[in-house]
């Protein structure tokens, strides 16, 4: 149920929907419910959204925010990503409070996966 005045809902551009798509349900295990040719949802994944064609990218250094996933075996999903098609483009490093690596989806977003 939705919580007032809470982040209920998040969505991302994607210039390739159908690799962006393939690419989180191989990595992740997502799936997704379409709506259109134009767009995707996803739920049940900490915080549910959708993927929009776009020719944009969210990207952190040019002022996007960062959606950070959290992993109990960061090498282990660093291994899914790389297999899914994903791009490290920060590997691996420590920071305080554990250890993360950035990377970007075929379609260019950047994510980050964090661990203790």
């Amino acid at each position: 149920m939705p919580q007032h005045e809470k982040i209920d809902y998040v969505e991302f551009p994607a210039r390739d929907l159908a690799a962006t798509q393939a690419f989180f349900e191989s990595a992740f295990g997502w799936s997704f419910q379409a709506f259109g040719p134009d767009y995707a949802a996803f739920s049940g994944q900490g915080l549910d959204g959708g993927f929009y064609r776009s020719g944009l990218v969210a990207r952190a250094d040019r002022g996007s925010a960062l959606i950070v996933f959290y992993s109990a075996r960061l090498e282990d999903t660093l291994d899914k990503v790389k297999a899914a098609g994903g791009l490290v483009v920060k590997p691996v490093f420590a920071f305080p409070g554990g250890r993360r690596f950035h990377f970007t989806e075929p379609s260019g977003n950047e994510f980050a996966v964090w661990s203790e």
